[in-house]
């Protein structure tokens, strides 16, 4: 799956679950880490944990799995590298103290998921 497509389905499946604030980040041009970011928000650390699993499911499904996954037990920030597209998800107040959508916004990369 390229990662365009991967983006889009995870950020459908995000949403599916009610994940709040979802935006997708092209990172070609800044960095080798990965071709994009998804940042997504959850209300509490048991739905930031839900929203991981959910996505962790509906991907193997369809045969991938993370090459890592970091936070889990903590809720607080869950890291997922796929590869070419890292995903984020974030306790709301967590995302407000790291910025990252700010960080890597550099004028024209940013995409807010609209479902």
């Amino acid at each position: 799956m390229e990662a365009k497509e991967m983006v889009e389905k995870i950020c459908q499946v995000l949403s599916d679950k009610q994940a709040s604030d979802i935006i997708s980040i092209h990172l070609t041009d800044l960095t080798v880490i990965a071709d994009d970011f998804i940042i997504a928000s959850g209300r509490s650390s048991a739905q930031v944990k839900g929203l991981f699993r959910y996505i962790d499911e509906e991907m193997s499904k369809i045969g991938i799995e993370p090459k890592r996954s970091e936070g889990i037990s903590e809720g607080k920030w869950i890291a997922v590298d796929y590869g070419d597209v890292v995903v984020h998800i974030f306790h709301e107040e967590t995302r407000e103290f790291y910025h990252l959508d700010k960080l890597w916004d550099n004028g024209n990369n940013v995409t807010k998921y609209e479902d």
